[in-house]
């Protein structure tokens, strides 16, 4: 079958580099002789026929400009597989639904679909090619950069330098005050936004999902070493998904129990909605009502003074940096490409320098931080030797 029309749509969170892939594909398309049509709102759009034509002669430089021009959405179109009690159930709603997706293409008039998004996105895709044949390519979006298929996705190092911008920036109203931050930095379950960020800024602590933290051994024992060493000012940098061992969320905590988490609300694809714990606002609380901790800054002749700053949707803002606007054009170049040669139910990935296609279903599940990554290591070195370096 010759694909004469494709449609594009973009899923999950916005972050910068999603113009840059629209551009890409639309070049390609255009030498290749075939039209684009873009889904607006996601998997909404898809199965409402909410449409634009997408004419490249209208969008010169799309790839600087932040955002998605098709909008988005978290629609999960299997969000019924939840209520299934077994798994053959769920396996006959899966199957079910994706036959139902497949049949909109008639409906938009498209031959072929090009899929932007995360692995709630591209999960979907995965699940209409492989009971349906539908002829899907997926490009990973993630600005948390949790998908396993890549080494990084497009967006994430521009919300890196944002929150590295600043961090570097709260330091000198921290220095001023002599005052403790605690920057609540996104990702979900996945640090690498906070890990990356907070190694290039030298923040004092760094937490993040894949290693739970003890708030007396992590946080308040590192903030007396510090003071007492010297330092009268210190930056947190704490992912939204951060939570605390069993051990320390029994003895340490005051203002939350495991209920608090286990009754966090979901979104639409069944994950719970972190921000909603306000992680770095209990770490202030808490803190504040460590009597000791306060004495300790007061002997060093310090007012423990204590602030959270969440980032939050600041982190997707603003237009694409340099990095994140090319590896967008190469990965639509590179769907685009599959769509020609026909190379359907597979994925966009970057390995090393080079943009390479992988099965969607490798592609979209999500990946986390290594134990024995030498970022950890970094970590735990920059908060233990400069403290010890500077010991009275």
């Amino acid at each position: 079958m010759v694909i004469k029309k494709i449609g594009i749509l973009t899923g999950g969170g916005d972050c910068p580099g999603l113009n840059s892939v629209l551009y890409g594909i639309m070049l390609k398309a255009f030498e290749a002789g075939i039209e684009c049509v873009g889904i607006l709102r996601g998997w909404k759009g898809f199965l409402e026929n909410e449409t634009i034509s997408l004419d490249i002669a209208k969008h010169d430089d799309l790839h600087a400009i932040g955002g998605t021009l098709l909008y988005t959405s978290r629609t999960n179109p299997f969000k019924d597989v939840s209520k299934a009690k077994t798994e053959d159930e769920k396996e006959k709603i899966r199957e079910k639904v994706a036959r139902e997706l497949a049949t909109k293409y008639d409906d938009l008039g498209i031959d072929a679909l090009i899929v932007i998004g995360g692995d709630d996105t591209n999960g979907v895709a995965d699940a209409m090619h492989k009971y349906t044949g539908a002829k899907i390519i997926g490009c990973p979006k993630t600005i948390d950069n949790d998908l396993s298929g890549t080494d990084f996705t497009f967006g994430f190092w521009s919300g890196v330098q944002l929150a590295s911008n600043t961090m570097d920036n709260l330091t000198t109203t921290a220095r001023s005050h002599q005052r403790v931050f605690v920057v609540e930095i996104m990702g979900r379950d996945a640090g690498f936004l906070t890990m990356y960020s907070g190694i290039s800024t030298g923040a004092d602590i760094i937490l993040i999902p894949e290693t739970p933290f003890s708030l007396e051994d992590d946080v308040i024992q590192v903030l007396k070493n510090r003071v007492n060493a010297g330092y009268k000012y210190h930056i947190i940098a704490c992912s939204e998904g951060a939570y605390p061992n069993k051990n320390s969320l029994d003895n340490d905590f005051k203002t939350i129990t495991q209920e608090t988490i286990d009754k966090l609300p979901k979104d639409p694809f069944g994950n719970p909605i972190l921000p909603a714990l306000n992680i770095s606002e209990i770490i202030v609380k808490e803190l504040g009502m460590r009597k000791d901790l306060i004495e300790e800054f007061n002997r060093n002749n310090l007012e423990f003074e204590c602030r959270s700053v969440v980032l939050g949707h600041t982190m997707r803002a603003g237009t694409p940096n340099a990095f994140d606007r090319i590896l967008g054009l190469r990965f639509g170049l590179a769907a685009m490409k599959l769509v020609i040669k026909g190379e359907f139910g597979k994925m966009i990935s970057l390995q090393g320098n080079k943009i390479i296609s992988i099965p969607l279903a490798e592609g979209a599940r999500k990946k986390f931080i290594e134990k024995d990554s030498d970022l950890l290591e970094l970590r735990d070195l920059m908060v233990k030797v400069r403290y010890l370096s500077k010991k009275k």
